[in-house]
């Protein structure tokens, strides 16, 4: 399936990339959505993400009526490494150190946010989850893009993890701008870990280890 998102401008709505090797024409097709106020649905280390420019607001509140959640419950943003976390939160010596050795990975670490983070982001207090997967496609997107996505499982109505790329297209066609497809993942949500007040707090047990901070 084809959508003309720019005049003359035709895109497929289902990219297959190769999860290995991204290629970089495809990557920057996903970044002209993105830079253009589109909504992806793109892989991840753990589950397939939602998700738009962080400083797309309308893009964040379109997510969520998609997933029809509270805006009391805020989103994660996808940074590409560590140096670019610190342009979003407040990274202390100690998170700096256990966020070196553990990412990228399968983790959502929850820090201070910096002024640079929307408040739609941080309705009840001024902190942000961040996460770095370990997924090439991923990251390859997020380095292209130059700024960081939003992301939020693709979950159907009852909170199941949806795992293959065509049916979330079924499902979402005609509210999400472009489908990554990375192949079909074997989703686990990711572990959530906070040093908002620099003492690791284990906020959900996933697929990364937390054995260090219990």
């Amino acid at each position: 399936m084809t959508v003309t998102f720019l005049p003359g401008v035709k895109i497929e709505m289902l990219l297959n990339i190769n999860s290995e090797n991204p290629q970089l024409r495809l990557i920057r097709k996903a970044v002209q959505i993105l830079s253009d106020g589109g909504i992806i649905i793109y892989p991840t280390d753990t589950a397939y993400g939602m998700g738009c420019d962080l400083f797309n607001k309308r893009g964040i509140e379109k997510i969520y009526e998609i997933k029809q959640r509270s805006k009391k419950q805020p989103f994660s943003i996808v940074c590409a490494d560590l140096s670019d976390i610190s342009n979003y939160a407040i990274v202390s010596n100690y998170a700096y150190k256990a966020m070196k050795r553990l990412l990228p990975g399968p983790y959502t670490f929850v820090l201070k946010a910096s002024r640079l983070v929307p408040k739609i982001l941080t309705p009840k207090r001024k902190a942000v989850g961040i996460r770095v997967p370990d997924n090439r496609i991923c990251l390859t997107l997020v380095r292209e893009f130059g700024r960081p996505i939003i992301s939020t499982s693709v979950t159907t109505e009852d909170g199941g993890i949806m795992v293959d790329p065509f049916d979330m297209e079924e499902k979402f066609k005609n509210r999400i701008d472009l489908f990554v497809d990375g192949g079909i993942i074997v989703s686990e949500l990711s572990s959530v870990v906070s040093f908002v007040d620099d003492a690791p707090e284990v906020i959900r047990v996933g697929r990364g280890d937390v054995s260090a901070f219990q």
